[in-house]
């Protein structure tokens, strides 16, 4: 699985973070990044989806592409 975040659409609310900070981290203007390369360890695919689910912008894409 992998996880991307489109920082044009990202507004800075960061639930993201607050709900998978293994995956996101927040840059110094305060949008989302993604951690690594953005792939999604198998334990952690439930917190990706979930943090894909709770952004109001749906910035969040999550593929089973590995």
């Amino acid at each position: 699985m992998r996880v991307e975040v489109n920082t044009d659409l990202c507004q800075g609310h960061n639930r993201c973070y607050a709900l998978a900070p293994e995956l996101f981290d927040v840059d110094d203007y305060g949008t989302a990044v993604v951690i690594g390369d953005g792939s999604v360890a198998p334990e952690l695919e439930d917190k990706a989806r979930l943090a894909a689910a709770n952004c109001p912008e749906y910035a969040i894409t999550v593929s089973d592409e590995e």
